[in-house]
This record gives C-alpha cells, sequence and structure tokens, in this order.
C-alpha cells in the first residue's frame, strides 16, 4: 500500500470514530436532559477513591496437553475529589494503573503502566453548555519496554515521554455524563526517547519538546447499565491544527460486574492511535477477576 492510500485509510478511521463518538454523545444526551438541575452538584468537597487487584494464576505439574505456568497481576487506583462553590465546579481525578505477566521460566514483563493526574475548572452559566479550562498530566509510571524481540528493548521511562495538556472551551456536564470541546496546547516531553517528542519537519535534530496548538475532545461515561454492572468510558481525540487530518485518539472502556462488595470481575477494552508512537492502531484487552475496595465512596 502506498504512502497516500495509508494516509487514506487512518483518514477514514479517524472519521468513523468521530462518528461513532457524536452518535455516541447523541443518545446518551437524549437520556441525560431529563435529570433534575439541582441533582447534578453539591456545595462543598466531594472525595471518592477505588483501589483494585487482579490476579492471574495458572500452574501446571506434569500436564500432558501442553501449556506454561503463568502468574499475572493488576492494580488499578482510581481516586477524584469534586468542590461546588457557589457557580464554580473543581473536578480532580488521578488513575494509575500497573501490570506484569510472567509466563513459564521467564521474568516479570510489564503489560499495564500510565498515569493521569486532570483538573477541570467550570464555571456555571445555567446554559446547556458551561465554559471550562483543564489542564491534565499524562506519563508512564515505570519504564516500558518492547518484548516482541528476543532482548527486551527499552522503550519509555517516567516522564519519557511526558504529555501536558490545557484546553479551555464549552462542556456538558451531568451526573453520568460529560463531554467537552475546546482549544487545546499540548506539551510533550522526553528525554532519551525522543522519537515521541520529534518535528517530523526538521531532519537535523530530534527535539526533546515538542508544543502543539489544537482541538481536544473528551467524552467521559459512568453508566450502571442494570443492577451490580457498572460501564465506564473515556473517549479522547486531539489533533493540532498543522495537521488536522491525523487524529490522536484514545478509547477506554471498562465494564464491572461486581459479584459482592469486595470481588468484582473487569473487562477492559482500550484503542490507542497516535501517530508518535506507532503507525498502527494499537489495542489492548483484558478480562480479570479481583478484589475492589472503595476508599471514599
Amino acid at each position: 500500500m502506498n504512502k497516500n492510500k495509508l494516509n487514506q485509510t487512518k483518514s477514514n478511521m479517524n472519521k468513523k470514530l468521530l462518528f461513532i463518538s457524536f452518535a455516541f454523545t447523541v443518545i446518551l444526551n437524549q437520556n441525560l436532559f431529563a435529570q433534575k438541575k439541582d441533582t447534578i452538584y453539591k456545595e462543598g468537597w466531594h472525595p471518592r477513591g477505588v483501589m483494585s487487584v487482579g490476579l492471574t494464576q495458572v500452574a501446571l505439574s506434569n500436564w500432558s496437553k501442553g501449556g506454561e505456568n503463568v502468574f499475572a497481576v493488576t492494580g488499578i487506583s482510581d481516586y477524584g475529589v469534586n468542590y461546588r462553590k457557589n457557580k464554580w465546579v473543581l473536578k480532580n481525578s488521578l488513575l494509575a494503573t500497573l501490570g506484569s505477566t510472567k509466563t513459564g521460566s521467564g521474568s516479570f514483563q510489564t503489560n499495564d503502566n500510565a498515569a493521569a493526574l486532570e483538573t477541570v475548572l467550570i464555571y456555571l452559566v445555567g446554559w446547556a453548555v458551561s465554559p471550562y479550562v483543564s489542564n491534565e498530566f499524562r506519563t508512564g509510571i515505570l519504564n516500558g519496554y518492547d518484548y516482541s524481540a528476543e532482548t527486551a528493548v527499552q522503550t519509555s521511562a517516567f516522564f519519557d515521554p511526558g504529555y501536558i495538556t490545557q484546553s479551555i472551551g464549552f462542556t456538558f456536564d451531568r451526573p453520568n455524563f460529560t463531554s467537552r470541546l475546546g482549544l487545546a496546547f499540548q506539551e510533550t516531553f522526553s528525554n532519551q526517547y525522543r522519537q515521541y517528542s520529534d518535528d517530523l519537519n526538521t531532519n537535523d535534530v530530534q527535539e526533546a519538546f515538542n508544543f502543539q496548538t489544537g482541538i481536544e475532545s473528551v467524552t467521559e461515561t459512568n453508566l450502571n447499565v442494570m443492577e451490580n454492572f457498572l460501564y465506564t468510558s473515556r473517549l479522547r481525540f486531539f489533533s493540532a491544527f498543522d495537521q488536522l487530518d491525523v487524529w490522536d485518539v484514545g478509547w477506554d472502556n471498562t465494564f464491572t460486574a461486581k459479584v459482592n462488595d469486595l470481588i468484582a470481575v473487569n473487562l477492559n477494552f482500550i484503542v490507542v492511535y497516535e501517530k508518535s508512537q506507532s503507525l498502527k492502531t494499537q489495542a489492548k484487552e483484558g478480562l480479570n477477576l479481583g478484589i475492589t475496595y472503595a476508599v471514599f465512596k
């Protein structure tokens, strides 16, 4: 496939994802507009926090059908605190995930490694949408590796790369659904792994810092599909003004089935497309039975 056809394929994929996001937003808005305004926010501070640990283990001994021993552990911390004072709303969230897998006699390999800290300030003007400003930090926590080769190759480290994004625009915000669109400023930092921050328009040097101005869209939902069954989703788009035919896409979906107060089954599916990371769409799926504990409710 030549370069033009490849770019056209990527453009069509991005258009399809944008259409899915728009349709998803319209369907949810029809249900959520009916909620009473006095239930959207409450005055004061409102913390929340959930920690969960998932384990997978397979042990074999003289097993004639084949296979290898497997041990995997995944940890998730999801914290947040919201504050309401008159018409001002401050929303803070911190999400961190770590996971590792050991197969057979091999060493542990990292399979999940990310942290995101976000702050959103909203001014309620009484419209269907409200103005907002936001700031987000994104980074890996531990060193990241590519295990596809015979010898693991390190591809990232803490804040290498690191992303900081500021955005200003309008948001539609409800208890179980929020969608915002705004002008965004994205800074990409790197040290040793400069392919993530490299400006492709310059050929003589790989930059350790890249500043982009563009458009950002973030849509989040938190729905109780049925009793003891929760669906959460976060869909983010970003495109710089100098390359509006290329969009960074991050879509994180989690289905949680609660067994009891401590045990839950989680199915997580993530789709990522970032040209600086890979020319191909990345996908990750994980299913685990784990222990979930609510620190704050």
